[in-house]
């Protein structure tokens, strides 16, 4: 029985200019306001230990907005369908990062208003020119008469019972059922991502949806409830025969999606032929 990889249906090229982990440079600027706080409380300055409390607050505050926004901005270009992060954390983080770097060099660090409000923009500016907007569009294309609101829920919800069944093996032990489970898992992200590519099998693949991942859900959840030498050899035996009948299931719902993506190319080309000849 071979192992399904999953299928992840975005550009690499494109991803790679939104990896959330660069987020994690704006932490670098915690390590001196840190050894400040350190210093002015050695030196018992607590008008300077305080001031550089809130410096080292709204720098934090600052980069944990940012990691959030570029974690919503990767998984927005990771996605085929979605929407646009509801909420701008990285425009939010930039003009933070402006009032920080204002606060820190005027107010903590004795410049003045001047410089810190230079120095604020210089560094409001550079996180854009660095980080980029926060995406605004909308991936919908034109899905006929499914609502796109409906296709996005349902396939996060199926993703959000797929995620948890993996939380869930993890607590099983019999490996043969862990890799079945593992490998029934594969193949429903690969239909779920097959949908996404096409919203319109939603309509040929929504029992597949509800009935088959809620049901694999249920079956790995009553599972884990039980102490593992609790489980008689023959239920074992008898979940292993199911999800082989799961998977002989999941791959006739891959080849009938495949089979129906490939329906509407022939007509797509049909109908140009026919126009190109009128």
């Amino acid at each position: 029985m071979g192992k399904a990889k999953r299928y992840q249906p975005f550009n690499p090229k494109k991803v790679n200019q939104f990896k959330h982990q660069k987020g994690h440079f704006l932490y670098l600027f915690l390590a001196p306001l840190f050894l400040s706080i350190i210093l002015a409380l050695l030196q018992r300055d607590i008008s300077a230990f305080i001031l550089n409390i809130i410096s080292f607050a709204l720098f934090f505050t600052t980069a944990k907005l940012s990691s959030i926004g570029l974690l919503n901005e990767y998984e927005y270009h990771t996605k085929t369908l979605t929407k646009a992060p509801k909420t701008p954390f990285k425009t939010i983080s930039a003009v933070l990062l402006g009032i920080s770097t204002l606060f820190t060099a005027s107010i903590a660090g004795g410049e003045s208003i001047l410089m810190g409000s230079f120095l604020g923009v210089v560094s409001t500016i550079g996180y854009y020119l660095y980080y980029g907007l926060d995406p605004r569009v909308d991936k919908i294309d034109n899905i006929g008469d499914i609502s796109a609101q409906f296709v996005i829920e349902t396939l996060a919800e199926a993703r959000a019972k797929l995620s948890s069944i993996e939380t869930d093996i993890t607590y099983i032990k019999d490996m043969g059922l862990y890799e079945k489970l593992k490998l029934a898992i594969d193949k429903g992200y690969e239909i779920i991502n097959t949908i996404e590519e096409d919203p319109k099998d939603l309509r040929v693949a929504r029992k597949f949806i509800i009935v088959y991942i809620d049901g694999i859900k249920k079956v790995t959840k009553a599972y884990t409830n039980m102490e593992e030498d609790e489980i008689t050899k023959d239920t074992k035996e008898k979940l292993s025969n199911l999800l082989i009948d799961v998977e002989e299931r999941f791959d006739k719902e891959i080849e009938r999606l495949k089979r129906n993506n490939q329906f509407d190319l022939d007509v797509h080309i049909d109908v140009l032929q026919k126009q190109i000849k009128n």
